[in-house]
């Protein structure tokens, strides 16, 4: 496995024979890296997203244990900063990785890596140097945390990303490994030790990417289909994809009564938004508009995640 991950991560550094020679001939390189290339190189709103589940993973277990956050600010920042940087790194790897798919993607050609102002190679250093970084600082909190951090770039970059992506149609799930993970990172740089609060919010999140990323592939299916990804909805169809997007927000609607730790309101909040959900993933069976529906799946994906996060470390407070 370890030696598979070098060898495609070098092809893909080279970017295919194509790619490769526009480097050559100085068309795809240009020495202007501003901020904003950065920030999508990384894919900042993954970073944001993840980031801030580290943060309640964190912010869980000093409360729920009786652990001062006060004193423990080095470990704070370590968590969060660790954690962003090793998210950010992920993300550098993929659009290194993705080089070959990306230009045929309407919603990826203008990445930085595809419209030349940052190359392959100059991608890949930014992406070690924060994955080392990153991963330096989990380690100064708890070896757990480090560990698991590994795991989740491991998981993302060579399991998903160079493998699971182009070849299975379960890709969307195996992927949804990594991206549950940061709760984890959080959690354990406080209380390196397994509680059924680590483990619902492992859980809340890996049941919650599927249909969120299944919505986007529904929206996104010919550009899929003509970049040769096997997505759920290009393999199976549409209505297959719902009836699994439905699957999934069953699976979501059981695990905040798991989750009594937070608090009665919590369970409630949870509930609702579960039931909210639920509805709306039954409405897309019978709405002919697959396309407008995945949209509204995507957007209350969105808004499920942030409140249900906001609402744990809000309510957490008043335990």
């Amino acid at each position: 496995m370890y030696q598979f991950a070098i060898t495609g991560l070098y092809q893909q550094v080279l970017g295919g024979e194509k790619l490769n020679q526009i480097e050559k001939t100085g068309e795809l390189t240009s020495s202007r890296f501003t901020v904003r290339d950065f920030t999508e190189l990384v894919k900042i709103g993954i970073v944001n997203s993840n980031t801030i589940t580290a943060f309640t993973g964190m912010w869980l277990a000093f409360q729920l244990n009786g652990i001062s956050f006060i004193q423990n600010v080095d470990v704070i920042f370590f968590t969060i900063v660790g954690s962003a940087l090793i998210v950010a790194a992920s993300g550098a790897f993929n659009n290194v990785i993705d080089r070959d798919i990306d230009g045929i993607m309407e919603r990826t050609k203008n990445r930085p890596t595809m419209t030349g102002k940052i190359s392959g190679k100059r991608a890949l250093m930014v992406a070690l140097v924060l994955g080392v970084v990153g991963t330096i600082m989990l380690f100064m909190t708890t070896w757990q945390a480090g560990v698991l951090g590994v795991i989740g770039v491991f998981l993302y970059v060579v399991v998903y990303s160079l493998y699971a992506k182009r070849k299975l149609v379960s890709n969307t799930v195996i992927g949804s490994f990594s991206g549950a993970v940061p709760p984890l990172i959080g959690w354990f740089a406080v209380e390196p030790s397994f509680s059924i609060v680590p483990i619902m919010l492992f859980l809340v999140m890996f049941c919650w990417q599927p249909p969120h990323f299944y919505a986007i592939a529904i929206k996104r299916k010919e550009e899929y289909a003509a970049a040769g990804i096997p997505m759920l909805p290009v393999v199976k169809g549409i209505e297959r994809t719902k009836k699994s997007m439905f699957f999934w927000v069953i699976l979501l609607t059981v695990l905040p009564f798991f989750m009594f730790d937070l608090g009665l309101v919590y369970v409630i909040l949870a509930t609702l938004l579960n039931i909210g959900w639920l509805a709306l993933s039954i409405y897309g069976f019978k709405m002919d508009d697959s396309i407008k529906w995945a949209k509204w799946m995507f957007v209350y994906s969105l808004n499920y995640m942030t409140i249900l996060f906001v609402a744990m470390v809000v309510i957490s407070i008043f335990l």
